[in-house]
């Protein structure tokens, strides 16, 4: 039976035993379809994240999907263009259950206000990354990322530690609600900003939040406090951060970190120019969205100068990937991408060997199968650092949003090896239903974004898009149970392409297939990607595990 969600009273947590589906492929994707909707930011209007990222692209589809689902055969392939379902064609019983193109609008039309108009007409909606696609699990989603990226500026800039240090950052939206709980797991006084009340609040009473200043000289003798009894910390202040930054750098104050996460990607729907409520903005979004644009433009102007002034100071400052830098560059700041994206600063040697935010979801809803993975994980890896480290992290810290889920960062071999053995005990009755394995769409093979994850290529193939459409096509053919290629929308539109895959582990020798064949070629195929862009750490990698490269 469903579980009540506090949150949402709406939209209960899925999760029992009892199908609506003819199978567990397809009650599994149903269920995913109903979490992201438990854990969304606003399901009435099914938007899961980040403004505007869309579960579907309206209600009508949304029954029609469900409906879909619930009556579709193993060997038939639901179609679902934007957010819509289109088609429910026969296939086979190896093929995927669900086919997904999102958003995707040709090169030169690929534009913000295109997106708006066809939007408007309701005949495309975005899907954010992994919102559309089903496979959103909350903020722990990007905790672990989040927490990485902090632990690699530890090791470059801190010792190791970030014990004694202030993170100062903004935004406790879907993606950066994450960041308050990923700071203080990472040792630090994290101070984070968000102009809107409510979402100070939900982060507070979820814990990633320790307390909520009432005001700026509160907040920063809180973190002073904490950095002077290296006291790990989060504090959150409602304020806006095009206002907060610079008076912040004003006082003459450096916090050792600095980023930002807010909805900056989207001028209409996502950020808040500084002078205005957040009632004023909604008021503008239909007949005002130039005025709007360019009020937000000229707020990010001043926050993104702010942190350029605190990069002068020696502030460790980057770019998480919100597209602050190129509003920025937008508005007229020349050397705005003087901050390095996250991507290429931090992480891009482990993505060269394929590791990166692979996760899995308890389809029963019992947090005991997420537990008995925990435990699973720790056999099978002892020896790797960080997922040993975050499992342990992550139990002690992280509540479960929704469905109980996990994320762990793997690599090539070791997503297949821990799937086949999650198979292995869903067969044996070990635990209360299905896994669905899938991972986060900023993956090593699966994303084009030339100003997030694809920056600054070793071969200069950045905006180079083939690899997500190889990815899809692979997967298709590998017999991934949902797969999806999606691109921007709002203020995204035209700057990125990326593929997504689900797979359900019910337990059966045709699962153990779909799931050896589907993760291993996924992986391989990142790995391949960057050595085609010359990362020598591919080369390891494709030598160490046999991977069939064909150097040209």
């Amino acid at each position: 039976m469903p579980k009540p969600n506090p949150r949402h009273p709406n939209y209960p947590i899925p999760g029992g035993p009892e199908l609506r589906a003819k199978g567990w492929r397809q009650e599994g994707l149903l269920r995913l379809l109903e979490n992201v909707l438990s854990v969304g930011e606003d399901p009435d209007n099914l938007v899961v994240y980040a403004a505007l990222g869309k579960a579907a692209r309206n209600w009508a589809s949304h029954r029609a999907i469900v409906k879909a689902l619930t009556g579709m055969d193993e060997d038939q392939t639901l179609l679902i263009q934007s957010g819509k379902p289109v088609g429910l064609l026969k296939t086979h019983a190896k093929a995927p259950l669900v086919i997904m193109a999102n958003c995707n609008i040709v090169g030169q039309w690929a534009k913000a206000e295109v997106f708006y108009e066809l939007q408007r007409k309701g005949l495309i909606c975005w899907g954010g990354l992994t919102a559309g696609a089903w496979q959103y699990i909350g903020s722990q989603g990007v905790i672990q990322g989040t927490y990485e990226i902090f632990m690699r500026i530890a090791e470059k800039r801190f010792g190791g530690s970030l014990a004694g240090r202030f993170i100062l950052t903004a935004g406790l939206g879907g993606m950066g609600g994450a960041q308050p709980l990923a700071g203080r797991m990472a040792g630090a006084a994290i101070l984070c900003v968000d102009i809107d009340p409510e979402r100070a609040a939900k982060r507070r009473a979820a814990g990633y939040l320790e307390q909520v200043a009432p005001d700026l000289d509160t907040a920063l003798a809180m973190i002073d406090e904490a950095v002077k009894d290296k006291r790990a910390t989060s504090i959150g202040l409602v304020g806006n951060a095009a206002e907060v930054y610079p008076e912040i750098a004003r006082r003459g104050i450096v916090p050792d970190i600095v980023t930002d996460q807010t909805s900056a990607h989207d001028l209409v729907y996502g950020y808040v120019p500084k002078g205005m409520s957040l009632d004023q903005v909604k008021g503008l979004r239909d007949d005002g969205q130039g005025q709007l644009m360019a009020a937000s433009r000229a707020s990010i102007v001043e926050h993104v100068s702010a942190m350029l002034e605190f990069q002068k100071r020696g502030a460790e400052v980057f770019d998480n990937g919100n597209l602050i830098r190129t509003q920025a560059r937008e508005g007229g700041i020349a050397n705005a991408f003087d901050i390095p994206i996250f991507t290429e600063a931090y992480l891009r040697p482990l993505f060269a060997r394929a590791i990166g935010p692979f996760r899995w979801m308890a389809l029963s809803g019992e947090e005991s199968d997420i537990a008995r993975i925990d435990d699973l994980v720790l056999e099978m890896f002892p020896d790797n650092r960080i997922v040993t480290n975050w499992i342990r992290l992550a139990r002690e810290n992280i509540p479960f949003e929704g469905l109980p889920a996990r994320i762990a960062w793997l690599g090539h071999g070791e997503r297949t090896a821990l799937a086949l053995a999650v198979n292995k005990l869903v067969a044996a009755g070990e635990l209360k239903g299905p896994i669905a394995f899938s991972r986060d769409h900023l993956d090593a093979g699966a994303m084009a974004h030339p100003n997030i994850m694809t920056e600054r290529m070793k071969d200069g193939s950045d905006a180079i898009a083939d690899w997500p459409l190889l990815d899809a096509m692979l997967l298709s053919s590998s017999m991934a149970d949902l797969v999806v290629v999606h691109s921007g929308g709002g203020g995204y539109a035209g700057y990125m392409t990326s593929c997504g895959v689900t797979l359900i582990a019910d337990g059966t020798p045709a699962a153990a297939e779909r799931l050896e064949h589907a993760l291993t070629n996924d992986t391989a195929l990142g790995v391949i990607r960057y050595a085609d862009a010359g990362y020598e750490e591919s080369f390891e990698e494709i030598e160490a595990k046999g991977i069939g490269y064909v150097p040209v």
